[in-house]
């Protein structure tokens, strides 16, 4: 079969690799060259991960300045301030529109298509790319790179990337922007960090971030480690399935000692622990357990309230129902259940007695300060929203994101380790190092 010469080949047409080619083509047109970029994607169609970002409305990017933005970025966000001042939130806002995508910015700094539809952003992206002239090709999953030398300094001639298809492409010039482990579905298999081992690259270690953490006994099967979504909840899981809490408070603890803690939102969902501040704590919770480190969680249900002042509160409202007449001849549960709905939401009642038995009126203050779960679990790569670890960043150039270890070689993306909080700032990070990566691969092709 013959092959087909590009100058810049881009592996991966999900949000890194299609701004990775919009960058390389514009570059090549900029300086009036004629350059030829072909982006391939394994899935019949590009983006398909844009697809599922914020359940379908993308949440693409976050308008926070570097300072406040790059506290959001693990590990090591100094090694993303050349890409993001390149290509900085407000510049892609721009940069979308400039090719007609209505936005909006929402609370929290978060920018979404004006339509909160995926696959506006996901065309947006195609049209860009391919209005400034990179060729995208689908169905094209890549089996093998091969790598070839000009002379025995080991200056790279050439890349020849070979397709499961037969069809084999070779370029100056290559960018991979294969993603990370996490959604399968979608595409991202893992690949890339195989084919970056083999060109020298070390891979820090791989694990799920930006996913529900599962307390002990909220499955039937209760383990420790991966336990998979599918797992059916217990009783006492199913009791607390579907409660969403706001402006709560949530500490990480980790053998004994507290690491970290947010306030915000909560779900209790078929997973775990989700919601905004589950994501938030996810990344060390998922890295603790991975280490063998014993694991807990504390949720404070009144975060707004000093301990002092609660137990007072709730001194007077039970005195306010076990006066009143109705009350005469109830039980002290049945009292005690009257006054519950005034402290939290009906719907978490069962489980919060379920997870609190000896709970009374006089210990309850501490219960909805202190409520403890040790967390032994967490949903893997299927369902998780990024992936932490990846190419080291001691082996890739920030300036450029080109290998240190292969010349002519760009990793862009999830695939590089680098991840974020949940928010839009990973899809600015997938953005801004694919844009510089082009960039890039193109200026140093015709240097």
């Amino acid at each position: 079969m013959a092959v087909h010469t590009a100058d810049i080949v881009i592996i991966g047409g999900g949000a890194a690799g299609l701004m990775a080619g919009a960058g390389a083509a514009q570059t090549y047109a900029s300086n009036g060259v004629n350059g030829k970029v072909i982006i391939l994607e394994k899935m019949p169609r590009p983006g398909r991960k844009i697809m599922i970002t914020g359940k379908g409305r993308c949440n693409f990017t976050n308008l926070k300045a570097w300072n406040e933005f790059s506290g959001h970025i693990h590990p090591k966000p100094n090694f993303l301030k050349p890409s993001f001042y390149n290509l900085t939130s407000e510049k892609m806002i721009d940069f979308l529109e400039s090719y007609g995508l209505e936005t909006v910015v929402e609370r929290g700094d978060r920018a979404f298509p004006a339509s909160h539809l995926a696959s506006e952003v996901v065309d947006t992206l195609v049209k860009a790319a391919t209005q400034a002239g990179a060729e995208v090709c689908c169905g094209k999953e890549v089996k093998e790179i091969l790598r070839f030398a000009l002379d025995d300094r080991g200056a790279t001639d050439r890349f020849e990337v070979s397709c499961s298809d037969g069809s084999v492409y070779s370029c100056r010039k290559l960018i991979v922007c294969t993603g990370g482990l996490s959604y399968p579905k979608t595409g991202s298999t893992g690949d890339g960090y195989e084919w970056a081992k083999e060109m020298g690259h070390s891979i820090r270690p791989l694990f799920p971030s930006l996913t529900a953490v599962i307390p002990k006994g909220y499955k039937e099967t209760d383990g420790k480690g991966h336990i998979d979504r599918s797992e059916p909840l217990s009783e006492t899981g199913k009791a607390l399935c579907g409660n969403q809490l706001k402006n709560v408070g949530l500490i990480l603890n980790v053998d004994g000692n507290d690491i970290q803690e947010e306030f915000g939102d909560l779900d209790f969902t078929d997973g775990g622990l989700e919601g905004p501040i589950g994501f938030k704590i996810s990344r060390k919770c998922v890295n603790a357990i991975l280490n063998g480190s014993k694991v807990s969680v504390t949720l404070d249900l009144k975060p707004a309230v000093e301990y002092e002042d609660l137990y007072s509160r709730i001194g007077k409202l039970w005195d306010e129902v076990s006066k009143d007449r109705r009350n005469a001849n109830k039980l002290y549960k049945d009292r005690f259940r009257i006054m519950l709905p005034k402290l939290m939401p009906m719907s978490l009642i069962p489980a919060f007695v379920k997870c609190n038995p000896n709970v009374d009126h006089k210990t309850l203050a501490k219960a909805l300060k202190n409520w403890k779960m040790e967390i032994t679990g967490y949903v893997g790569y299927e369902r998780c929203v990024i992936t932490a670890g990846g190419v080291s960043q001691e082996e890739i150039t920030p300036k450029t994101l080109e290998s240190k270890m292969t010349p002519g070689l760009y990793f862009a993306g999830e695939i590089l380790d680098l991840d974020a909080d949940t928010g839009g700032y990973n899809l600015q990070i997938a953005f801004s190092t694919g844009y510089l990566a082009g960039i890039s691969a193109a200026r140093s092709d015709r240097a």
